[in-house]
């Protein structure tokens, strides 16, 4: 029995390959794998033996040879494959024990050049794996660390590896390699700027198995990138409670989308993947005033992000109430103290919260037996595209939460309308069929009765156009005084005479945020 040992991951080897030998089996090695099982006083056989030739071109070239790939793919049950490698003088292959060269490691260090990436590109070794994975019924290939304790017992026990084990420890490899190509190619892809590939690979690695999914009867787990944005929230380290949900993590991705339109002290409430109240003030504890005020109801269970540090102020008025999660740069000793007295409140710090690396990125929906891939919304609107389309002009306030509606309102599910002031929400109508339901559901809020919501002086934004002049009579009559939309409507100028008659403002963004 031989086995053909070559890692970059040396964790634990030098134990494994002396059991093999103690087992009896021959190790054939490479390189630095060679040099640290030598050293360690393992008996090996350099591959350059097996072979008849030296390494060569720096290294690249070792393994890819007749002599092990034929030891390796020989079917033993076939009598003219092993006639085959008899007459050649190769002697067959039973163990392939490799790991890659580290490639990630590489790519994630500040400052790798394309060339240095490049040179960590494994050949030979997922050659070897696949080759050894392809013939699994005769090969037992290792690519993990973690199985080798698995594989010693199973030898000890029995005398040899299950076929169910061979099996499995294939299947790894081929996800192993898939992904280790995967990674090469979003890294190479990116690197020439190629936003939308003719075939594209995604390599992600589980975080952890989760509960559930959306429903208890769904199953789920949670996965990084390889090389995620500054600012993600994969990185963020939970500090305090349960452990993340399915719906805990998507509600907090929202969140941040939200958050990440801000620059001054702002909180974001969501319920259900949309932002249920948005606050910004001079600081974070009047930011999250704002927030619960805008609707106290639906920030119940809710998700909270800060983009700043949550002092005892505003630690005190959140532990006033039940939420799920609270998320931001960072926690002082004092609000860690007053919120931890709840036993099931995630507390999430993520230091880079504001990045907004993340606008970068691909953003994909799957859909039934395919994906669909767009670049990210990362705009809002460009300034000089606004058209004030009405004889009345927004006032500088109007102007400034304007600004701050469509902020919100991107980031809400279309049909989407946000109606708000003084920085803050005031109503937020998502998701519904038609836009006048969306503009009503915004104006009557969490109130039973719309006519008691003061909402004199607010704006309105839409993320996409007015079909037809009811939502500016809707608005108005509950005391909306500017409105802001992408405008595009065949019907536009049904709106704008209305605003027109009624005295309002209107502005057109040129610019469409439909979120579904």
């Amino acid at each position: 029995m031989r086995a053909l040992i070559s890692v970059s991951d040396k964790t634990g080897i030098v134990a494994f390959a002396k059991e093999l030998a103690n087992l009896g089996v021959t190790i054939i090695s490479t390189g630095g794998t060679h040099k640290t099982l030598e050293d360690a006083g393992v008996s090996v056989v350099n591959v350059s033996d097996v072979t008849g030739f030296p390494e060569c071109l720096d290294g690249r070239v070792k393994t890819l040879h007749p002599a092990v790939h034929g030891g390796i793919l020989a079917m033993r049950d076939k009598e003219d494959h092993m006639t085959q490698i008899r007459e050649m003088n190769i002697e067959p292959i039973d163990y392939v024990v490799i790991n890659l060269y580290p490639f990630k490691e590489t790519i994630l260090k500040p400052g790798v050049t394309l060339d240095t990436a490049i040179e960590n590109i494994d050949i030979g070794g997922p050659t070897m794996l696949r080759s050894a994975a392809k013939n699994h019924r005769d090969v037992v290939v290792v690519c993990d660390p973690s199985d080798y304790e698995q594989i010693l017992q199973e030898l000890k026990d029995t005398g040899a590896i299950s076929y169910d084990t061979k099996y499995r420890l294939a299947v790894k490899v081929f996800e192993h390699t898939a992904a280790y190509d995967a990674m090469i190619s979003d890294y190479l892809r990116k690197e020439q700027g190629i936003p939308l590939p003719n075939n594209p690979t995604f390599t992600y690695e589980k975080i952890q198995d989760l509960r559930y999914g959306e429903n208890p009867h769904q199953k789920a787990a949670y996965y990084r990138e390889i090389k995620p944005h500054r600012g993600a929230l994969v990185d963020a380290m939970q500090l305090h409670g349960k452990e993340l949900s399915f719906n805990n993590i998507n509600d907090t991705h929202g969140a941040l989308a939200v958050l990440r339109e801000f620059k001054e002290p702002t909180v974001v409430a969501v319920k259900h993947a949309n932002p249920c109240g948005v606050g910004s003030g001079s600081d974070i504890v009047q930011a999250y005033q704002k927030a619960y005020t805008a609707d106290p109801v639906s920030i119940y269970g809710g998700i909270v992000a800060a983009n700043r540090t949550i002092d005892k102020a505003t630690a005190e008025e959140i532990h006033k109430i039940f939420v799920e999660i609270v998320i931001a740069p960072d926690f002082t000793e004092e609000a860690l103290s007053v919120l931890t007295q709840k036993e099931n409140i995630r507390l999430m710090k993520l230091p880079d919260i504001e990045s907004r690396e993340s606008t970068t990125a691909l953003d994909i929906k799957k859909v039934d037996g395919g994906l669909l891939i767009q670049d990210a919304d990362t705009t809002l609107y460009e300034k000089e595209n606004l058209k004030v389309v009405t004889k009345k002009s927004p006032t500088e306030k109007e102007w400034e939460d304007l600004e701050f509606a469509m902020k919100v309102v991107k980031h809400v599910k279309s049909n989407a309308i946000v109606i708000a002031t003084d920085k803050m929400t005031l109503g937020v109508g998502p998701g519904q069929t038609n836009r006048i339901g969306s503009v009503e559901i915004a104006i009557r809020g969490t109130d039973t009765d719309a006519k008691q919501r003061d909402l004199q002086g607010s704006v309105m934004a839409s993320d996409a156009f007015f079909p037809f002049d009811d939502c500016v009579a809707v608005a108005a009559a509950a005391g909306v005084k500017a409105i802001i939309q992408p405008g595009g409507s065949m019907r536009d100028e049904d709106s704008i005479r209305l605003c027109d008659e009624l005295g309002i403002a209107m502005v057109f963004t040129g610019e469409r945020h439909f979120k579904h």
